[in-house]
């Protein structure tokens, strides 16, 4: 998968949000945040690797869980300030057990 890390924006800390689209349903599941080494980790693993700011670490989406998600495809926005992943979801997104993070069931 061919994508350029180095010409992202991230912020002051280090941080780029990243917004999660099924790729069968297009829906938005979540937004989070990624740095170089969770964005590298996911490009060559496939799982995606998001950073928690609250416990300050890098965190695999469904490892405590079971709901993975697989990257198919990354791309940045115009701006170079955002990223998509198009993911493949197993399971719920929300850690509430809802389908995406938007849910209000």
């Amino acid at each position: 998968m061919n994508f350029d890390i180095e010409n992202l924006n991230f912020n002051s800390s280090g941080l780029i949000p990243a917004i999660a689209q099924c790729s069968e349903t297009k829906d938005v599941l979540m937004l989070a945040w990624m740095n170089k080494e969770s964005i590298r980790l996911t490009i060559e693993t496939k799982n995606v690797t998001y950073f928690s700011r609250s416990r300050n670490k890098l965190w695999v989406k469904g490892e405590t869980s079971g709901n993975y998600q697989y990257l198919k495809k990354i791309k940045s926005d115009c701006d170079n300030d955002t990223i998509l992943l198009t993911v493949k979801q197993i399971g719920p997104a929300c850690h509430l057990g809802t389908k995406t993070c938007f849910d209000d069931e």
